[in-house]
């Protein structure tokens, strides 16, 4: 049978695929299913043939699977947040460890690495300390939207239809984020509406209102109110800003971040403080962390916090050791191993991430972690001390081959791998394997409802 675009068939979802899409095989030809879990008996049109394989979306869900669950988010099956969330969890933890498990074997051609199972977070819902929302001057509408007599088309502020960059729909509220996120999502929206100034066109390029960005301090339950514009009005932001710092005791910094480019990024060229302090601070174990608006800091505080003790288990660290990271960031890794270490050095390329964490050592007193600028095929080669331990924490993407062959040229005795990506972390693997026995791998969620999963890796020099 020969698989075509549009055709329909009946099928029983036989697993699921990174993505987070079920799979099942038709003819042999593998046909990827948003919004499948395996176990399902489905009906599935074809909307996407290629020559290896099919994409499908689901017509009628004819049988549950057994770890199907109702979704509380009315936004769950449109929404590009959290995909998962018809999936029991305890289910999604499996296939994420499955997930680390299978990239080591099928593409770094490791077989005995321990792959541990996975580190819950301790909250499912609630959990994301920041939030970005998008404005829109066309709103799109929601099945439930489409069947009103009445419904206005225009503006609109939430989240993403997946896989597109116009398609914003009109979040009234997001489980992921504390309610009071949801209070300051709707009061914007309120305020914008009667402004008189007009939202942002996502294919125009015209307008005013961008995206609201929300920072939440969990430590310390403390709000900033980030609104990212395309020009600069302090007349119509404070009157906005007063609002929210009056009403919400709890919001004690409000900036604006002025963007003129085109890209959908909540960064802008310039930033002013409207309100109350520049940031806000949260605290990961005993150390506390100032994040201004465009600080990097980890999304899920209390995942983060497992994450990196095992980050620590792993360093083994006995307080006489030079720790070196890579991608050190912000310096939250330094920060955290800086007390059981002799030194720590970090290598980051963004000046202003280095700013953020020699600011975050002074304000925890920190005096035995350094960071050094610049490119790290450039910096590493110049690191004149062999360190003991070294921490990896690259972005996605993973490592540079460069990167790759000075690490092994370093050969400290002992690597921790940090990865958000188990395809990457395998194929950096393969080319560190040589020199070093991966012992174990933990994974860790940070991202509940998402196929999203940290890994960490130790691995040990061979002899």
């Amino acid at each position: 049978m020969k698989v075509k675009k549009g055709q329909s068939f009946e099928v029983e979802i036989s697993d699921i695929a990174f993505g987070g899409k079920g799979l099942v095989r038709i003819d042999g030809l593998a046909v990827f299913v948003d919004q499948a879990v395996p176990g399902d008996r489905v009906l599935i049109r074809i909307t996407r043939k290629k020559k290896s394989y099919a994409q499908a979306r689901v017509m009628e869900l004819l049988e549950a699977s057994p770890d199907r669950i109702d979704p509380p988010c009315i936004y769950s099956g449109f929404c590009g947040g959290c995909k998962w969330q018809f999936l029991e969890y305890a289910v999604q933890l499996k296939y994420k460890r499955r997930h680390v498990r299978e990239s080591l074997e099928h593409i770094g051609q490791i077989k005995d690495a321990r792959v541990y199972p996975t580190i819950p977070s301790p909250q499912t819902f609630e959990y994301r300390n920041k939030m970005e929302f998008s404005c829109t001057d066309r709103k799109w509408l929601t099945p439930e939207e489409m069947q009103l007599p009445l419904v206005e088309k225009g503006f609109g502020i939430g989240l993403h239809v997946p896989g597109t960059f116009f398609k914003v729909f009109d979040t009234k509220k997001c489980l992921l984020q504390p309610d009071l996120g949801n209070q300051l999502l709707d009061d914007t929206r309120r305020f914008i509406i009667t402004s008189g100034v007009p939202a942002y066109g996502l294919r125009s390029h015209e307008g005013f209102w961008r995206f609201l960005m929300l920072r939440h301090s969990v430590a310390f339950d403390r709000w900033m109110v980030n609104i990212v514009t395309a020009a600069e009005n302090r007349r119509v932001l404070r009157r906005l800003a007063d609002i929210l710092m009056e009403t919400y005791p709890g919001v004690i910094s409000v900036v604006n971040n002025i963007t003129a480019r085109k890209a959908g990024v909540t960064t802008g060229e310039s930033e002013i403080s409207l309100a109350g302090n520049p940031g806000i601070i949260d605290k990961i174990g005993s150390f506390e962390f100032e994040i201004s608006a465009n600080s990097f800091f980890q999304t899920n505080t209390a995942g983060a916090a497992r994450l990196y003790d095992t980050v620590r288990k792993y360093a083994e660290l006995e307080g006489t050791e030079t720790v070196l990271d890579l991608y050190s960031g912000t310096g939250t890794i330094p920060i955290l191993l800086s007390d059981a270490a002799r030194e720590v050095i970090g290598l980051e390329m963004a000046p202003s991430a280095i700013a953020d964490a020699e600011k975050n050592c002074r304000h925890n007193g920190i005096e035995n972690c350094r960071f050094v600028p610049g490119d790290i095929r450039k910096t590493l080669p110049a690191i004149s001390r062999r360190p003991e331990v070294l921490v990896i924490d690259p972005p996605r993407a993973g490592m540079h081959p460069d990167v790759v062959k000075q690490v092994l040229a370093l050969s400290p005795e002992r690597i921790v791998y940090v990865s958000c990506n188990p395809a990457t972390l395998a194929r950096d693997l393969i080319l560190l394997k040589e020199a070093y026995q991966i012992e174990e791998v933990q994974p860790v969620d940070l991202f509940p409802h998402t196929y999203h999963i940290e890994s960490v890796a130790r691995l040990v020099k061979k002899r």
